[in-house]
């Protein structure tokens, strides 16, 4: 009731005269109730009126367009300035402790490593420069090596670089590989992993490296990484092979399991730039170039990411790896092939003399394994 009262107390009643139909001289009133305007139908008068506005100036600025009196000037839309890469991190703030009988360790892993061949060794990245002239070529070819190396084997990747070679005319180059449709170039390394990305990824390093580099590979790892598809495992090893620049360690999947394996880290790292910061903080810097080769030759062959080869490994034959696993039996396994230790010629010079021996030479000589 007090809608309705409320609703009936803000109309306005109205007399009306009219005439009557029965006796013209008779004028009859009524009362008339009127609505009062409503404020929303205001406001919706005032919204159509401002949009019938807008419209006309559209009209009118597209009519002027078109006889060509006036041209309106676009907006430009707001660009963003192009993020600059941060600089690689080269050292940790608080070193990390070596850990406990690592040189022992370091030196069982060479001493093996030397009596194993390993993939790393015959189709490295280092491999691919040989087969070059130019040292610009070599130091390119070494580079592309890299770049193809990431998510795949490394004898996939030594026949990819090889058949790119052939496509290229016999020789990479920076030139060639610009000039080389991107089909050739797909084709030649279609078996190594995300073979389409990089595919543009080495197109466009080579473009940058004629354009901001002279054609040569850069001497700095800031300059390697802001190249596409190339990170600081690659600029490392990059600069090791191709320059003869130590200035870190490639770490890769490898290099990343087998440290923390051994217990080298703690806490363990998460990720291979963690292990590299780690490393660097304490291994010798006359190790950091050939740590990397080692231990990928050694997680290729003994220290696998799935059944490694505890049971031929003097780590844990000698207590030196806190990671040993039970034996993995497999009847397609094959054995590992050591190669024969070198033979050692030791000369034995006697006092003859004081033995009563005369023989007819005063020299012996012994063979040793």
């Amino acid at each position: 009731m007090s809608g309705l009262k409320r609703t009936t107390s803000m109309r306005a009643a109205r007399l009306m005269a009219r005439g009557s139909p029965y006796n013209s001289g008779v004028t009859l009133f009524e009362a008339a109730v009127v609505e009062p305007p409503s404020p929303r139908r205001s406001k919706r008068i005032k919204v159509e009126a401002k949009v019938e506005e807008v419209v006309d100036d559209a009209i009118e600025d597209t009519t002027a367009t078109a006889s060509g009196s006036q041209t309106p000037i676009p907006k430009r839309a707001a660009t963003k300035s192009p993020r600059k890469p941060k600089p690689i991190q080269q050292s940790l703030a608080v070193p990390h402790p070596a850990p406990e009988k690592w040189r022992e360790t370091y030196d069982t892993i060479k001493q093996m490593r030397s009596r194993i061949t390993a993939p790393v060794d015959t189709m490295g990245c280092d491999q691919a420069q040989f087969k070059e002239t130019d040292p610009r070529n070599r130091r390119f070819a070494t580079l592309i090596s890299l770049m193809l190396s990431s998510q795949t084997k490394d004898e996939v990747t030594d026949a990819a670089v090889s058949k790119l070679r052939v496509a290229l005319g016999g020789s990479l180059s920076v030139d060639r590989l610009i000039a080389a449709d991107d089909a050739a170039i797909a084709d030649a390394i279609g078996k190594v992993g995300f073979w389409r990305r990089k595919t543009e990824y080495i197109k466009k390093a080579a473009v940058r490296l004629r354009d901001e580099f002279d054609s040569d590979v850069p001497k700095t790892v800031d300059e390697l990484c802001s190249l596409p598809g190339v990170g600081p495992k690659m600029a490392f090893l990059a600069l090791q092979v191709a320059w003869n620049l130590n200035v870190g360690i490639g770490v890769d999947v490898h290099v990343h399991r087998i440290t923390n394996r051994l217990g080298w880290h703690k806490p363990p790292t998460k990720n291979p730039e963690g292990t590299r910061l780690n490393l660097q903080s304490w291994l010798p810097t006359e190790l950091h170039p050939e740590i990397n080769h080692m231990l990928v030759g050694f997680g290729q062959v003994v220290c696998l990411p799935v059944g490694p080869r505890c049971d031929t490994c003097q780590l844990s034959t000698n207590d030196l790896c806190p990671s040993v696993q039970k034996p993995f039996r497999s009847k397609t396994r094959k054995p590992i092939v050591l190669s024969p230790l070198p033979k050692v010629e030791v000369e034995i010079e006697a006092d003859l003399h004081s033995m009563h021996i005369l023989p007819a030479s005063g020299v012996k000589k012994e063979e040793m394994w």
